[in-house]
């Protein structure tokens, strides 16, 4: 018995490093393409050339002021959202949540929306959004812990889609207001998800927040796999289920506030990604959860690069990504919760 259990977890591991090799290959793969295409295409010659810094002029301003940081964002977005979602799905052990589900994007698109309106800054526009979503998420905390009977999963959740609505309409009333020729235009395309004139300047502000989001939920992978046993079991297993619950919202909000502050609302991540890792890996959420942010890398990685160039105007990031997400969810409703556990 102690033999087969030992050869059971080599085996495991040995799949879980494939796995990792194969996906890292993949995403290695999906960088270099979406570093050769578009309307000046490059070889793959000619992008090691100007990232080594051997090639010509011309193809290292594309690579290193047009191509990389938008790559380097779309890699961070993904996986930031894709991350959030499963932790969600996990936390409230429902396999249709997503990081929407606190009014997370609603609360960052309306400060998003308000900083346009005000004219800041790009960075003040960010800073905007990321308080705008945090902020969305501590009303909802806070208007649930005043409710005192009740399932708090479901009051959560009921509470989240309560803010968000409201943040909605916040959203639309600025909309309005805004001015028509200059900054409605912008309110909109932004509120659609676009990595568009994404800068290293634009990018820098999220990589430590949602590094410390990532590890957070990273050190606490396997009290939240407990977690989705029931708050009872939890309980029973030494693991207090309030507290975790609380740490997990808001190292997935803190991702998810900051991805969005740099990238706009971008939809269906969250919620598609997630399955297609547990499809790999299974339900457990030590594995799932580097699968999942793995695979939303590449996924928003394809999404984006679809978007600069099947078109002659870039299409929005948020159209593309609920295209596909659409019809993935209703197959999801199709086949109810089987696969979940």
């Amino acid at each position: 018995m102690g033999q087969g259990t030992t050869a059971t977890v080599s085996r495991a591991r040995a799949g879980g490093l494939s796995l990792g090799v194969t996906l890292a290959g993949a995403l290695a793969l999906l960088a270099l393409a979406a570093l050769m295409i578009g309307p000046y295409q490059l070889s793959p010659g000619q992008v090691l050339g100007a990232l080594i810094g051997t090639g010509n002029a011309q193809a290292e301003i594309v690579v290193w002021n047009v191509r990389l940081p938008r790559v380097a964002a779309a890699l961070l977005v993904g996986a930031a959202l894709a991350a959030a979602g499963a932790s969600y799905q996990a936390l409230f052990r429902n396999p249709l949540v997503s990081p929407d589900i606190l009014g997370v994007s609603a609360g960052a698109g309306l400060g998003a929306v308000l900083g346009i309106f005000l004219s800041l800054p790009v960075l003040g526009i960010q800073l905007s959004a990321f308080a705008g979503g945090l902020g969305a998420v501590g009303l909802v905390l806070v208007v649930a812990s005043a409710v005192r009977h009740g399932d708090r999963t479901l009051i959560l959740v009921l509470t989240g889609v309560v803010v968000g609505a409201l943040a909605g309409a916040a959203t639309s009333l600025v909309k309005v207001l805004a001015d028509p020729y200059d900054q409605l235009p912008a309110i909109t395309f932004w509120l659609l998800g676009s990595l568009a004139a994404v800068t290293p300047a634009d990018v820098a502000p999220a990589i430590l927040p949602v590094t410390v989001g990532l590890a957070a939920l990273g050190l606490l992978r396997w009290r939240i796999n407990v977690l989705g046993m029931g708050d009872e079991e939890a309980r029973a297993l030494g693991v207090e289920a309030g507290r975790l619950r609380l740490w997990t919202i808001a190292a997935a909000t803190l991702v998810t506030a900051s991805v969005t502050a740099v990238a706009g609302v971008i939809g269906w991540v969250g919620l598609v990604i997630p399955h297609i890792g547990r499809m790999l890996v299974g339900p457990g959420f030590g594995r799932l959860l580097p699968v999942s942010a793995a695979v939303g890398a590449g996924y928003l990685l394809v999404v984006d690069t679809l978007a600069r160039t099947i078109a002659a105007t870039e299409v929005p990031l948020g159209i593309l990504t609920a295209v596909i997400g659409a019809p993935f969810f209703i197959w999801l409703l199709a086949r109810g919760r089987r696969g979940w556990s």
